[in-house]
C-alpha cells in the first residue's frame, strides 16, 4: 500500500448500515439507469436535479445567488464565515449545478465556517472544453479582485469538478497567478481516456458508457482526450498546494484517485488519498444522512483550517 493512502476504518451502527444499504440500492435502481447515454442530455439533467432534491441542505446556512467574474454562482455563507472555498461541482461536464450539490456545499460551509462559492459553469455539449475552464478561471480571478486572499482560499471539486479543479490550477500556473492555500478533491475524474477504470460493477452511480459519452461531448470527438486540459493528470503537477483526495472503495473512478495521488507526490506536490470502505462515487452527497459523509466533510474542514493557519504570516 502506498505511504500516501489512508484506508478509513469505522464502526457502523445498525441504523447506518441500513441507511447505507437503502441509499446504495436506490441509486442503483433510480439514478444509474437514467444517467446513461441512451437518454438525452436534457433528460439526464432534469433527473439529476430531481434526485438531488431528496438530499439535505444544512440548517442555519444562508445562501444567495450572485455572479463572480460574470459567471453565475451560488454562495453559502454562515453568519460569521471565515475564509472562502471555491467549489466546482461534478456531473460529467454535461450535467450538474449548484442545486445538485447543495448537500455537500451547504454542509461544508457549516463545518468549515466558510463562504462556499459554487459556479454554475457552462456545460457540454453546448459549451465544450475549454469553456468550463474559462469560467473557473474567471471566478477565481473575480474572487481575488473582490479581495479574497489566496492564503485563505481553498479549491475543491468532485468527479468532473475535481478534474476541472486540476485543470484550473494548471491554467493559473500558466498565467502565474497565486494559487490557493490547499486543494480537496472527491473522486476526481482526471483521465478522460478512461484507460484505467476500477471495478465498474460495484459502482451504483456511474457506468463506463456514461463516462465515455461525457468525455466525447466535453473533449470533442475529433480531438485528443488525453491533452492536459481534458485529462489534467497529464499536465504539470509540480509546485501545487497540498492536496487531499477522498474516494470510495466501490467506485469506478478509484484508480483515477490512486494514480493522481501518486503522480502528485512524484512531482513533489504533497497529496494524500483517503479511501472510505464500502462507499460509492460521491458518497459525500449524502451529508446530513450518512455518517460517513459528515465525517468526510469534517475531515475536509480540518484540512482547510490547517492550511489557512499555516498560510498566514
Amino acid at each position: 500500500m502506498s505511504l500516501f493512502v489512508d484506508r478509513i476504518s469505522r464502526s457502523q451502527s445498525l441504523l447506518q448500515q441500513v441507511l447505507a444499504g437503502i441509499l446504495r440500492t436506490s441509486l442503483a435502481l433510480l439514478f444509474k439507469p437514467v444517467v446513461n447515454p441512451r437518454f438525452s442530455i436534457q433528460t439526464q439533467r432534469r433527473w439529476m436535479t430531481l434526485i438531488a432534491g431528496t438530499t439535505l441542505t444544512a440548517r442555519d446556512v444562508g445562501s444567495h445567488d450572485a455572479p463572480v467574474g460574470d459567471v453565475p454562482c451560488r454562495h453559502y455563507q454562515p453568519l460569521h464565515a471565515q475564509g472562502t472555498v471555491l467549489y466546482l461541482h461534478g456531473g460529467g461536464y454535461v450535467a450538474g449545478s449548484p442545486d445538485t450539490h447543495k448537500a455537500i456545499t451547504s454542509h461544508l460551509a457549516r463545518y468549515a465556517n466558510a463562504r462556499v462559492v459554487v459556479p454554475d459553469y457552462r456545460l457540454a455539449p453546448e459549451h465544450p472544453c475549454p469553456a468550463a475552464i474559462d469560467d473557473a478561471v474567471a471566478v477565481y480571478l473575480g474572487l481575488l479582485d473582490e479581495g479574497v486572499h489566496p492564503d485563505t482560499l481553498t479549491l475543491m471539486g468532485d468527479s468532473a469538478g475535481g478534474g476541472l479543479a486540476m485543470a484550473l490550477l494548471q491554467a493559473l500556473q500558466a498565467r502565474k497567478v497565486a494559487l490557493p492555500s490547499s486543494v480537496i478533491l472527491f473522486s476526481p475524474w482526471v483521465d478522460l481516456t478512461a484507460a484505467a477504470l476500477f471495478d465498474t460493477d460495484r459502482d451504483c452511480l456511474l457506468s463506463p458508457a456514461w463516462l465515455e459519452s461525457g468525455a466525447l461531448l466535453y473533449a470533442g470527438a475529433d480531438t485528443d482526450r488525453a491533452r492536459p486540459q481534458c485529462s489534467p493528470i497529464n499536465g504539470e503537477l509540480g509546485n501545487l498546494p497540498a492536496v487531499l483526495i477522498q474516494a470510495g472503495s466501490d467506485e469506478i473512478l478509484l484508480n483515477d484517485s490512486h494514480r493522481l495521488c501518486q503522480a502528485l507526490n512524484d512531482a513533489g506536490t504533497p497529496a494524500r488519498l483517503q479511501v472510505h470502505p464500502q462507499r460509492w462515487h460521491d458518497f459525500q452527497l449524502h451529508a446530513g444522512v450518512l455518517a460517513d459523509a459528515d465525517q468526510a466533510l469534517m475531515t475536509c474542514a480540518r484540512f482547510i483550517h490547517q492550511h489557512w493557519k499555516d498560510a498566514r504570516p
